[in-house]
């Protein structure tokens, strides 16, 4: 009786111990223990929305110890070249003085540029920023194009046929080959990316107009329930939340199929965001 019930014991003993060593792992976020970058984020109001919910964004994911310095002027005022060129004002000595601490790792400007120089600003600012940060990656925001109750017209003005045929050339064309390029040219062992946040707006209005959203939206209107808040293009609430998921994809690689952000729309803007990145060119990707 006695081996009977050593046996019986030592059977259960096992069991219990091959059961718990098929147990699924307990979830840990894939994020949870990034302490996240410190970034330094300068550009105007095509720029700064996304700049600011990234860091809600950020926290979302876990990644707890992201930073951001956001430094913002309107119009062409944010553009890297009147920043560098503005060298009296508080903006372009706290843009020094956040680089001069040589703890920035990712530095995000917007695409703007002088028509004669492209990459005068984005030059200067980045020779700057190596001296104290020599690890330091530069991201290009490329912003969508204003006015868009004229985007067709304008698409045609320049030999295209539509408004996606005209942003496509923007990124590729304008931004990666005449200004990317010519930079990975100039500070080779810099890494520089950019993000399309201008392909949600295109997107978006897209879908808009084809029924395909989930929500009650219009074209212009009131933040929360619009593409465009002005006739400028000014961004609604929609497309800051896919703009914004794009730069979360773009800066820290999260995977945006299992992220649990809420952003308040029906539409699915992660699967948006999603798409707008792998569709980019990788070449140009973080």
């Amino acid at each position: 009786m006695r081996n009977i019930l050593l046996v019986t014991i030592l059977c259960i003993v096992f069991l219990s111990c091959k059961k718990e060593e098929n147990l699924p792992a307990p979830y840990v976020p894939a994020n949870e223990d990034s302490k996240g970058y410190n970034l330094l984020l300068i550009g105007n109001s095509f720029f700064r929305p996304y700049a600011e919910k990234l860091d809600a964004l950020a926290d979302n994911a876990g990644f707890f110890e992201h930073n951001s310095i956001r430094i913002t002027r309107g119009g062409d005022n944010g553009r890297p070249i009147n920043f560098w060129n503005d060298s009296l004002t508080q903006e372009h000595l706290e843009i020094k003085a956040t680089l001069d601490k040589g703890d920035v790792e990712i530095f995000g400007m917007t695409a703007g540029h002088d028509t004669i120089d492209r990459i005068e600003g984005h030059r200067k600012w980045i020779n700057y920023a190596i001296q104290n940060n020599p690890n330091i990656k530069i991201f290009i925001a490329i912003p969508q194009i204003d006015f868009p109750a004229d985007w067709e017209q304008r698409a045609q003005e320049y030999g295209f046929s539509s408004i996606q045929e005209l942003y496509d050339y923007f990124v590729n064309d304008i931004v990666h080959n005449e200004m990317v390029d010519d930079l990975r040219i100039e500070f080779p062992v810099t890494k520089i990316f950019t993000v399309p946040t201008g392909w949600a707006s295109v997107k978006l209005d897209q879908m808009n107009i084809n029924n395909e959203l989930l929500d009650q939206i219009s074209r212009f209107g009131p933040n929360a329930t619009s593409l465009f808040i002005d006739d400028k293009g000014h961004q609604g609430d929609i497309i800051i939340e896919t703009g914004s998921l794009l730069w979360l994809k773009s800066i820290y690689n999260v995977d945006l199929k299992s992220n649990t952000y809420e952003t308040g729309f029906n539409t699915d803007l992660h699967e948006i965001a999603n798409d707008i990145y792998n569709n980019h060119d990788t070449e140009y990707n973080n």
